[in-house]
């Protein structure tokens, strides 16, 4: 066998095992994601209750072990989530939330944290109003195109142009993206939902519809509304 095909045989090797591991990859990339700030949220007090518990019995020293505190505090942390969720479909629960919301934005600083990130998720929840929530942009180049979130529609001082707020997330992490003002009629209206959009973009593509648009439509500005 030669040197050459030796190279291209090594080398279809490694792509195909490279395909095979990459949505395993991505798939840890996320969970690891979501673990760790799971267990970060009830680490603080998980560990110390831990250490006390194992004090008062010995025979639990294994409670002491990371990967079983973080465990723990992962565990600690979605049943809180899901208690705060019960609370918040009960009047006592939404009383609570009101105190909370209340108490938040009397804080500097956090109140712009707190109040943006409420909106931009109630936003993201609801029906759009006006106009289409997935649309697709111009983006890093015209020659290319990025799934993005319209969170709301403005107007250009001066002309009265209708702009679009659009939030475009990263692959694999939509956490983290870029926020891209864009004239209306340039934006590209899809009928994708919120989740259809969010699996196109965690899978880097992977989960996505057949066709999709490409270039506005001739009338955008008023088919996007």
């Amino acid at each position: 066998m030669s040197a050459h095909s030796l190279g291209g045989r090594l080398q279809r090797l490694f792509l195909t095992g490279l395909l095979t591991l990459l949505p395993i990859w991505l798939t840890w990339i996320v969970v690891k994601f979501v673990f760790v700030l799971l267990s970060d949220i009830s680490t603080p007090w998980v560990v110390p209750l831990a250490h006390g518990i194992s004090a008062t019995f010995p025979a639990l020293g294994w409670i002491n072990v990371a990967s079983v505190q973080a465990t723990v505090a992962m565990v600690a942390t979605i049943v809180l989530i899901l208690a705060v969720g019960w609370l918040t479909r009960r009047v006592v629960g939404q009383r609570m939330l009101g105190w909370v919301d209340a108490l938040v934005r009397r804080i500097p600083l956090a109140n712009i944290i707190y109040s943006s990130a409420r909106k931009l998720l109630d936003i993201l929840q609801t029906k759009p109003d006006g106009t289409q929530r997935v649309v697709l942009i111009d983006f890093p180049h015209s020659q290319m195109k990025s799934v993005g979130f319209v969170t709301r529609v403005i107007r250009e001082q001066g002309t009265g142009r209708e702009l679009a707020a659009v939030y475009v997330p990263t692959t694999p992490n939509p956490t983290s993206g870029y926020l891209e003002i864009v004239p209306l009629d340039k934006v590209t209206p899809t009928d994708w939902t919120v989740d259809q959009a969010m699996s196109f973009i965690i899978s880097g593509g992977a989960v996505a519809p057949d066709t999709i648009p490409f270039e506005p439509p001739p009338a955008a500005s008023a088919s996007a509304r």
